[in-house]
């Protein structure tokens, strides 16, 4: 028998149901504040992180970019947090997964509402508003959109304040009256403070003012360093450095009864300047072939196809990045459960005609339309763990 030529084989793309989803339900983000208010007894949350052990004090600190992967690395860098691992998630040791596409956004949207991204509503970095066919920013909000309209879920802080449970945030002035904030961490009272240990002291503070509390306080600069610089960069290990004695400094302070829990938006990976590693939509006639508008980032792209295309779209996706990514028809995506468990109406076409995640170390750049995006050394997005898993290292008083 005659065997085939190596440039008639044609390597099988990676089925849709090979990624591994998020642990919606019982894992995720999304799970994390319903399970604390729950256990403040706030009507219709659900503790689905069953791990976990109610306190009369809860305070989340989101620390931006910095993965479970990414800590374990570096305990010289992180010897408080990293004394803490075996605490992670109710002191199983496990991590929890950020939910689909792991950036900032959609993580924060999940923290805040309790709701998947299927729900919720903000599924990417950008996606296509259907109602004005233009792309919109999710993080950056732009172009602007009613902020209730895209987003009209009330957030787990506005619930547990309407129960009678101290509801704070701590965090830099400049998200005071964002519309990001607006949608996704709102309820109760919010507190700028531009220094990092400010946040700190003052988050214990807030702990302390009720018998029953929920506080959220945040910390961004780990991520900027990782998009700039990469994860093991002397830049970021000092970050990384830095954000463990705040987080030291937070749980000497905490009062009675108290627990705080540490987590992260997403992880992060470096990935290589060079072709190899990273591709240029831009310059790629066959992936720009029928598309209409590019959405989400580098590690987590929605495609949306011109009218009829689509078909032959996610073909040729399938086709050039199969073996590297994840490709998927909208449908196909929403029915592995990427999103979630559900997809409302209103965020059905919000999601692309075609979403692509990165399995590889590799990037899907647009160097002419996203050229900061496009430069950056760390990135995320996709499900691998490197982007996916991420802590949730617990401290008691």
């Amino acid at each position: 028998m005659v065997q085939p030529a190596a440039w008639d084989t044609h390597p099988e793309p990676l089925p849709v149901d090979s990624a591994p989803v998020p642990e919606y339900g019982s894992g995720s983000l999304a799970d994390l504040l319903p399970t604390l208010a729950a256990g403040l007894g706030v009507p219709g949350m659900t503790a689905g992180i069953t791990e976990l052990t109610p306190a009369d004090r809860n305070c989340v600190f989101l620390i931006d970019g910095l993965g479970w992967e990414q800590l374990r690395a570096h305990p010289e860098d992180a010897p408080f947090m990293s004394s803490l691992l075996s605490s992670s998630r109710g002191g199983t040791g496990r991590p929890i997964t950020a939910g689909y596409p792991a950036t900032t956004a959609t993580s924060l949207a999940s923290v805040g509402t309790g709701l998947p991204p299927g729900a919720h509503g903000l599924p990417g970095y950008t996606v296509r508003n259907p109602a004005t066919g233009e792309l919109m920013n999710q993080l950056r909000w732009q172009p602007w959109t009613a902020p209730g309209a895209w987003q009209p879920y009330p957030t787990v802080f506005h619930l547990a304040h309407e129960a009678g449970v101290h509801a704070a945030q701590v965090s830099s002035p400049t998200f005071a009256n964002t519309p990001l904030t607006k949608v996704a961490l709102s309820g109760g009272s919010f507190h700028g403070r531009l220094s990092g240990e400010d946040r700190m002291d003052l988050a214990a503070e807030q702990l302390a003012d009720a018998d029953r509390a929920l506080v959220y306080t945040y910390y961004a600069e780990v991520d900027g360093a990782g998009h700039r610089f990469g994860v093991d960069s002397d830049t970021w290990r000092g970050q990384l450095a830095h954000v463990d004695r705040l987080v030291q400094r937070l749980a000497e302070q905490l009062p009675p009864r108290s627990a705080l829990y540490v987590t992260a938006d997403h992880g992060m990976i470096d990935v290589p300047f060079d072709e190899d590693h990273r591709i240029d939509f831009d310059e790629d006639w066959e992936l720009k072939a029928g598309v209409a508008l590019l959405g989400g980032e580098g590690r987590a792209r929605h495609v949306y196809a011109v009218p009829g295309a689509h078909n032959d779209v996610l073909t040729c996706w399938r086709e050039v990045l199969g073996e590297q990514f994840w490709v998927a028809s909208r449908d196909e995506a929403i029915a592995a459960g990427w999103f979630g468990p559900r997809v409302d109406d209103r965020v059905y076409d919000r999601i692309g005609d075609v979403v692509a995640a990165a399995r590889d170390d590799v990037l899907l750049i647009a160097s002419e339309r996203e050229p900061k995006e496009s430069s950056m050394v760390g990135n995320h997005g996709s499900m691998t763990p490197a982007e996916q898993l991420v802590p949730l290292l617990e401290v008691r008083s």
